[in-house]
């Protein structure tokens, strides 16, 4: 992988990168003074970048402030169609939507977040009710659990080693041995559950969705309101829709 300091790193690329994200940040438009402030460059080098990015469409301008274009989502949809399984992901988790009652939801791993890619939702919404593209923190999460547990045993190291643990809620896993110990669990069953971490209203059970090779590729969820489910109600309900609906998707790989 190349890091800033190696000769196949394109640091102008990088940068560029960097001013898009952080017209992503804030609605409205920024002026040039915050996009450079929030990307940590000269004002001189951030006018090129913008100047680059209006030429090809991804950003406009009224002359004092700056925002991005429709054209930006080519690059959100581009990573989406990537997936082998995206385009039977809607239908597969709507039926399964149907089926449950509960709204589920799709998510894949980047660094210590996890990013929802597919999100149904039942009628009844939850208090915190992510869409496509949030980001979540992977350890407060069913689904973040799933997805860690597929990381080796020198990778988890060093993830629980660096990750962040905030602690959203009284019930938020922050030790870093116990935190081991719950993702160890879901990679032995096969299934995660967290109740109450991430906000106290919400729990949910999560199971990976493995392509042909056996690796996971995502986590499948329903999202519950806490209080009305335990982790034995809810493994009798909803374990085996959800393992139902990860095999249809891993189908999706070949």
């Amino acid at each position: 992988m190349a890091t800033p300091e190696s000769e196949s790193f394109v640091r102008t690329f990088a940068r560029g990168l960097k001013v898009i994200e952080a017209l992503g940040q804030e609605a409205g438009g920024q002026t040039l003074a915050q996009v450079a402030e929030a990307v940590d460059l000269p004002r001189t080098a951030v006018r090129r970048f913008l100047m680059t990015l209006i030429d090809m469409a991804f950003v406009r301008s009224d002359g004092k402030r700056y925002w991005l274009t429709p054209r930006v989502l080519r690059l959100g949809l581009s990573y989406l169609n990537s997936l082998p399984y995206w385009r039977d992901a809607q239908p597969a988790l709507e039926e399964l939507c149907a089926r449950i009652r509960q709204s589920c939801a799709l998510s894949v791993l980047d660094g210590e977040e996890l990013v929802y890619v597919q999100r149904q939702h039942a009628k009844r919404i939850l208090p915190m009710s992510p869409s496509l593209g949030s980001r979540l923190p992977a350890h407060a999460v069913s689904m973040g659990r799933v997805l860690l547990a597929d990381l080796d045993d020198e990778q988890l190291d060093r993830y629980l080693q660096a990750a962040s643990l905030a602690r959203l809620t009284s019930a938020t896993v922050v030790d870093r041995d116990k935190l081991r110990q719950q993702i160890l669990m879901a990679r032995e069953h096969g299934h995660a559950w967290v109740d109450g971490e991430l906000d106290e209203s919400i729990c949910g059970l999560a199971v990976p969705v493995r392509d042909r090779h056996g690796s996971t590729i995502a986590a499948l969820n329903v999202s519950l309101p806490s209080g009305e489910f335990t982790r034995t109600t809810a493994i009798e309900q909803f374990l085996g829709e959800l393992r139902n609906t990860a095999a249809r998707l891993r189908a999706s790989t070949g």
